[in-house]
């Protein structure tokens, strides 16, 4: 691999949740000012919904597409496999160009794949800088859309990928506060029995592809156990009681 000058500089820029009208002033620039702006692909070939948002913003010439495993979870060598020509790749930009900029969707430090670029990056390339520019998360704009409140007061928020377990979901929504579920779309039938069960389904929302075209946003009680998409995100609110600023 060639040298890469020590003033090379990788930035993670979030994207926000599909709205092109969501990512901040400050991302557009990083995305404008960098050589080539790197999206993360399938090994599908299909368009991601990173790539989709920064082609309003950046040509398609300086746009890379890198595979990455994403829709693999079960696979842990391919998975690993994918991770880590991924990181060749972009160490490979990073010899060539002195700023590249790599485009995830919602925030670069909220599960996002540039957390394994980052590190894979920080071991091929000890000398490149590696920077991120936060972005407005998938709860943020469901919370908007929806009229939900993420916290009040005091309240704790907890933030639970369903990929974990709908066990693990269940003891959050037993907890205080509001509680937010990522992933959610292929356990939704879980996720619904767990919000019946801990008495939380009544002000629950969830919402997908969210600023799409396909986008959907309903009351959780509306779930019926069919699969949604793989990127659903839920907000079970608090319990509160009505009164002005009672969580203080």
């Amino acid at each position: 691999m060639p040298d890469v000058m020590s003033s090379s500089r990788l930035i993670g820029v979030g994207v926000g949740p599909g709205d092109p009208e969501l990512v901040t002033v400050k991302g557009v620039n990083a995305l404008r000012a960098a050589d080539v702006v790197v999206v993360p692909v399938m090994d599908t070939g299909e368009k991601g919904r990173a790539e989709a948002t920064v082609l309003h913003y950046v040509p398609q010439e300086r746009i890379v597409r890198v595979v990455f495993a994403l829709n693999e979870r079960s696979d842990h060598a391919r998975r690993e496999a994918a991770w880590d020509a991924a990181g060749e790749r972009v160490a490979e930009l990073l010899a060539a160009h002195s700023y590249v900029a790599f485009a995830t969707i919602g925030d670069p430090n909220v599960y996002s794949t540039f957390t394994y670029l980052a590190q894979t990056i920080g071991e091929l390339v000890p000398d490149a800088a590696v920077e991120t520019v936060p972005g407005i998360t998938a709860m943020q704009d469901l919370a908007a859309r929806s009229g939900a409140v993420l916290t009040e007061g005091t309240e704790p928020l907890t933030l639970v990928p369903v990929t974990a377990g709908s066990a693990v979901l269940k003891d959050a929504l037993n907890g205080p506060g509001t509680v937010v579920a990522y992933k959610f779309g292929r356990l939704a039938g879980e996720v619904a029995e767990a919000l019946r069960e801990t008495g939380r389904i009544e002000d629950a929302v969830w919402g997908s592809a969210l600023g799409m075209e396909a986008e959907s946003i309903r009351p959780a009680g509306e779930l019926d156990g069919a699969p949604l998409p793989y990127l659903s995100t839920l907000i079970a609110p608090a319990r509160r009681d009505g009164t002005r600023g009672g969580k203080l």
